[in-house]
């Protein structure tokens, strides 16, 4: 009965939050400083992760090509693999463990404060100051630090396969786009911008929620850890069986 109070009352507060996000107030200035703080905070750990693991898909995707000998295969696969799996995932997980944790850590300590109170007894409403302005920063960032994540990939695999293993550079580049298609660039900006969704709801509701001191603010940031991590992964797998599953 715990689980679905909780479930309540986490819907009851994104709704609350999507109003907010149609009607306004929208405190612009202040988004735009929490989103540039994400992408500034998460730009290095993305690229630091994706590109050796474009590294790795080159190592093995060759060794599996030499088997049938289409080596000039290795950059579609790549591409699409980091375009619609590797990179949103990877980035995602990377926003959820610096810019989610940081949110909610940051309402945590403000909601013990009782800084969040102080806002509400000045008249202004609380959600559209300060919750409203980080969902839409995570909602702008992950998508870009995707495109910076996917790039990353693709150029591990690159400087790999030509490099390291003295592939064709002109024959890696020719064939990048033979199985990818913009559909998979669209695919992978579409589900980061929902993953962004999701994990700045998650992170605001339980910085927004908190309760029980310093403790509390410790809880609060291993969970939306946790739970946004669970819970755009979940929404990976529906995404991807209806973008990618369906053969569009």
């Amino acid at each position: 009965m715990e689980s679905l109070a909780a479930i309540g009352r986490f819907s009851g507060f994104s709704l609350a939050v999507f109003q907010r996000l149609l009607f306004g107030p929208w405190y612009l200035s202040s988004t735009w400083k929490h989103c540039w703080l994400v992408f500034v905070r998460c730009l290095g750990p993305v690229v630091a992760v994706v590109f050796p693991f474009g590294m790795v898909m080159a190592v093995q995707g060759l060794a599996i090509f030499e088997l049938f000998g289409a080596h000039r295969m290795l950059s579609s696969l790549i591409a699409t693999a980091v375009l619609r799996e590797l990179s949103p995932v990877l980035a995602s997980v990377l926003v959820a463990a610096q810019g989610g944790s940081s949110f909610a850590a940051e309402l945590g300590s403000m909601r013990i404060k009782e800084e969040v109170d102080a806002t509400e007894v000045m008249a202004v409403d609380s959600l559209s100051w300060h919750v409203v302005p980080r969902v839409l920063a995570l909602v702008i960032a992950t998508p870009m630090l995707n495109l910076a994540g996917s790039v990353a990939g693709i150029a591990g695999g690159f400087f790999t396969a030509v490099f390291v293993k003295g592939e064709q550079g002109g024959v890696f580049l020719a064939e990048l786009w033979t199985l990818a298609t913009p559909v998979d660039v669209f695919g992978g900006l579409l589900k980061t911008t929902v993953f962004g969704l999701l994990i700045g709801l998650v992170a605001c509701y339980q910085g927004y929620t908190t309760s029980g001191g310093a403790a509390g603010v410790g809880r609060a940031v291993n969970d939306t850890v946790v739970y946004s991590v669970l819970v755009f992964i979940s929404a990976n797998w529906l995404m991807s069986s209806v973008l990618f599953g369906a053969g569009l």
